[in-house]
């Protein structure tokens, strides 16, 4: 994939590069913001960039394709590309994007390395960016012509036929296609990207996972109130049955497995606080497929009266023939639960057990050293981040 002669460059300058990326990244956005204020109100996430997480995911991502590429040259890193294509598919993200982009990163570069970005090493690090960025727009192009979606053209409305209150912060919206027009389909643990318009006008974008089996004609996704999050708060407050609400056709890439003729994959379902919504959905498919291999469901949160979807998770659980619950609470637990942070230690996963994690970054790494250690190969942990990954970040 990259050039001998580009590999020996980046090879050489990557410590130094690697050493200034955070500032790089902030720079970049900065002068992208300035050029392009649009950006940042209908499209990037206003909190993330405030907090800076959206800064520290950019440095990980192109730290992490570099490295790849110069250990790596002949491959490239699919799984962290496919991940990011997904967010970006729903999101609109158009090639054209992609040249604004360059134009403001490789300006950030320019001036925060100064005489160091010789010609030789702006032509090395241009390819690793261009290899970057052509990876991801054949990815998303061919996402979007699968759901025959038409490039930056995402956004479908849909009409709000209920709400449950779950938790006192966690509600579930019901809704179909405000056209009449069958749902899209979807597979167990996808997301949707949620446009909303704010008070000052901005158009806001947030993913949610459908926790829905994916054959149901009404979609449900359960929203978190963030005490900080501008979109969360406004569909708490503002959205109600009856209300339209602008939502992408699904996307994600923590996907269950198909079979294997008729030897289904052993699975391991991790999840904390609302990162059991990816796993409702997996559940309810598991349930209504009769899947036969066993299914262990690990879910982690503050008290019962906090798990969204509590009982639900428990009883599709229960329909799987060989499926078994753990939940841990840190107060609260019943006699059937338990107390404490999650630990796997004690689980022996059957071989060829496929995991899929979604929670809070602290979480997710520790349930994966958990078990990595108890066997798991590494290509068989899956998990999924919403926000900036910051898993690649460090």
């Amino acid at each position: 994939m990259l050039s001998e002669k580009s590999a020996a460059t980046v090879r050489a300058t990557l410590p130094a590069v690697g050493a200034a990326i955070g500032d790089i990244t902030d720079l970049f956005y900065r002068k992208l913001f300035a050029a392009h204020p649009e950006l940042l109100r209908d499209l990037f996430n206003r909190g993330n960039q405030a907090a800076g997480l959206q800064k520290q995911a950019l440095a990980g991502s192109i730290a992490a394709f570099a490295g790849h590429l110069v250990d790596h040259p002949d491959t490239r890193p699919d799984v962290m590309l496919n991940r990011i294509a997904h967010k970006h598919a729903s999101l609109g993200v158009t090639r054209e994007q992609y040249q604004v982009v360059h134009t403001h990163l490789f300006a950030a570069i320019a001036e925060v390395l100064g005489d160091a970005v010789t010609p030789e090493v702006a032509a090395a690090w241009d390819e690793v960016y261009w290899l970057m960025a052509g990876a991801l727009i054949a990815i998303e192009e061919r996402l979007q012509a699968e759901r025959q979606v038409l490039a930056g053209d995402v956004w479908r409305e849909w009409r709000v036929t209920g709400r449950t209150e779950e938790t006192a912060d966690c509600t579930t919206f019901r809704l179909v296609p405000a056209d009449g027009s069958p749902a899209p389909s979807f597979r167990p643990g996808q997301y949707v990207s949620v446009q909303v318009e704010l008070a000052d006008g901005a158009r806001q974008i947030r993913q949610y996972s459908l926790s829905c089996a994916p054959g149901s004609p009404v979609r449900s996704i359960t929203v978190k109130r963030v005490h900080d999050g501008e979109v969360s708060r406004h569909l708490h407050e503002h959205v109600h049955e009856g209300a339209v609400l602008r939502a992408s056709a699904p996307y994600g890439d923590l996907v269950l497995p198909g079979t294997d003729g008729d030897r289904p994959a052993p699975l391991l379902l991790a999840s904390a606080g609302i990162g059991c919504t990816p796993m409702l959905s997996m559940l309810e498919h598991l349930a209504e497929s009769g899947h036969s291999a066993p299914v262990t469901v690990v879910h982690a949160d503050r008290s019962p009266a906090d798990h969204a979807l509590r009982a639900d998770h428990r009883a599709l659980t229960g329909k799987l023939p060989d499926g078994r619950a753990e939940f841990w609470y840190e107060s609260g637990a019943t006699a059937e639960d338990r107390t404490g942070l999650a630990d796997l230690s004690g689980l022996r996963p059957a071989p060829g057990t496929r995991a899929y994690l979604c929670g809070p970054l602290p979480f997710m790494r520790a349930v994966r050293e958990q078990l990595l250690t108890a066997g798991v190969a590494a290509s068989d942990i899956h998990y999924e981040v919403f926000g900036p990954d910051l898993w690649l970040a460090s």
